[in-house]
C-alpha cells in the first residue's frame, strides 16, 4: 500500500484506519502489509508516538 508521504496527512491516515477498522497497530500493518518499523520511524521522526492504550498516535 502506498502511504501518504506528507507527516500531517500520514497521522491522519492511519489514526483514521486505527479508529474505524484496527484494534491495534499490528493488526493494522498486517492487514494493510505495512511495514510497522518504517511507519514508526517516519511518523516518530514528525514527532508522534504510538500509544498502544489509546491505539492512536499523538
Amino acid at each position: 500500500m502506498e502511504l501518504p508521504q506528507d507527516s500531517n496527512i500520514l497521522l491522519s491516515f492511519v489514526n483514521m484506519k486505527l479508529r474505524d477498522f484496527y484494534t491495534s497497530l499490528d493488526e493494522m500493518c498486517e492487514d494493510l502489509d505495512i511495514d510497522r518499523t518504517e511507519l514508526e520511524r517516519q511518523l516518530n521522526e514528525a514527532g508522534y508516538e504510538y500509544n498502544a492504550q489509546l491505539n492512536k498516535f499523538w
